[in-house]
């Protein structure tokens, strides 16, 4: 029994010790949970084979980008050199002292064309800071403004302002076509900030100065507030309320409408055309003061012709529209796309024979107008029926020459400011001399 006692006293006694020598034994061969898990990796790859070819290890250790790009620059690629063997005997004839030098001049070039992999300068793999310069800066605020664009919105609100009936002022058209020019660089300006991201991905606007990165955000909108607010102010105080709430209207609509539903709905269209259409209305309106049939039907024109003419456009675009993320008609209904543009082409016909019996224009516009008008409406029925690029492009081409010319017959075909006063005075001499045989 004593024995005993004394094997358990002294098996206690070294219990402490064995577990101290165990946790010493673990932090010398440092055992920790990642053997337990080398374990398992090894339990499943054993048990489940096809996991084992399907996964790929891991790397131990991950190294910083920063070694990554030292270990590149030293990196080099080791070309071996192959020197032709002189040959025992020397050749007998000119042929083959011949293909001897052609060989060596071979060898001589591919080895001056192969260049190491990583010999390029380290510069050229690295981000670099676009410097904005001062020369450059018209060109970007020019094409970031949609210059042509504006162009044509300006020659748009002029032709509004030729046809009104009342006397030319040069003043009020000069401030009227300014005023019109910078809300047009405003609305194009903060469209652009808006679809960076999808312009971005569109081979047509990827090259704008936003996305680029040739101009930041925030000089873009200065450049926007610097642009609307004395356009909208302009056309306010310079030429007359109606005008200025015209402008500020098309830039609300172009900026808050227009642009967030072209990723939205085909209604953009529709809305894009609603825009294309006040400019003429504005330059009427700056004339006369008030908005009147006239003002309508230059707004119609404008609106119809707007059809045709980018539904054309967005046809040869559909890959681009696509991949921006643009919901467009001929994206998505392509059918309708060119029914529509059909439609609005045989519109045009009508809304010229509208001129005169409105007492716009003489009854010699819509007889002038209707070859060009009959031309535009035979390319949009090409389009319509054959439904491929080459009918797109012509009809598009033929919108660009159509519109110009449209208006200029109508200007031509004015009916003059002293044949309404004329009517205008035979009408009041009518009425007073029927009041004067009335009274008794």
């Amino acid at each position: 029994g004593l024995f005993v006692w004394q094997l358990k006293n002294a098996g206690i006694r070294q219990v402490p010790c064995q577990f101290v020598h165990l946790c010493r034994v673990a932090n010398n061969r440092l055992i920790t949970f990642q053997y337990f898990n080398f374990l398992k990796r090894m339990y499943v790859t054993q048990y489940n084979k096809d996991l084992s070819q399907r996964a790929k290890p891991k790397s131990d250790s991950v190294a910083s980008p920063f070694c990554e790009l030292r270990q590149l620059d030293h990196e080099k690629k080791v070309i071996h050199k192959i020197r032709p063997i002189s040959p025992v005997y020397e050749p007998l004839s000119e042929t083959s002292s011949r293909s001897k030098l052609r060989e060596t001049k071979s060898t001589a070039e591919t080895e001056d064309s192969v260049t190491p992999v990583r010999a390029e300068p380290k510069e050229d793999r690295q981000w670099k800071e676009m410097k904005l310069q001062l020369e450059d800066l018209p060109g970007i605020l020019a094409r970031l403004s949609k210059i042509k664009l504006t162009a044509l919105v300006v020659s748009t609100a002029s032709a509004g302002f030729a046809m009104a009936p009342v006397p030319f002022d040069l003043t009020c058209f000069l401030l009227a076509s300014l005023g019109t020019g910078l809300a047009s660089c405003a609305a194009n300006s903060i469209n652009q900030f808006f679809e960076v991201p999808f312009d971005s991905n569109m081979n047509r606007t990827k090259h704008r100065p936003l996305v680029r990165g040739q101009i930041s955000p925030l000089l873009a909108v200065c450049f926007a507030a610097s642009c609307g607010i004395p356009g909208i102010a302009l056309l306010t105080l310079g030429v007359n309320p109606l005008t200025g709430a015209l402008g500020a209207f098309n830039i609300f609509l172009y900026t808050c409408c227009y642009t967030p539903m072209k990723r939205m709905s085909i209604a953009n269209t529709w809305v894009g055309a609603v825009v294309g259409a006040i400019p003429p209305v504005m330059g009427w309106t700056a004339a006369t003061g008030s908005l009147d049939a006239g003002a309508l039907l230059l707004g119609g024109i404008l609106y119809s012709w707007q059809f045709p003419h980018f539904n054309a456009l967005s046809w040869g675009l559909r890959e681009d529209y696509s991949r921006g993320g643009y919901c467009m008609m001929s994206v998505t209904h392509p059918g309708l796309c060119r029914r529509v543009a059909l439609r609005h082409c045989l519109a045009l016909i009508g809304l010229s024979t509208l001129a005169p019996v409105l007492d716009i224009t003489t009854w010699t516009f819509p007889i002038v107008s209707l070859p060009i008008n009959l031309y535009i409406s035979y390319l949009g029925f090409r389009f319509y029926r054959d439904a491929d690029r080459s009918s797109s492009r012509k009809l598009f081409f033929c919108s660009l020459w159509h519109l110009p010319m449209l208006l200029l017959v109508m200007f031509t075909c004015k009916k003059a400011f002293l044949e309404k006063e004329d009517k205008g005075d035979l009408l009041g001499g009518s009425r007073g001399r029927a009041m004067e045989m009335r009274l008794p």
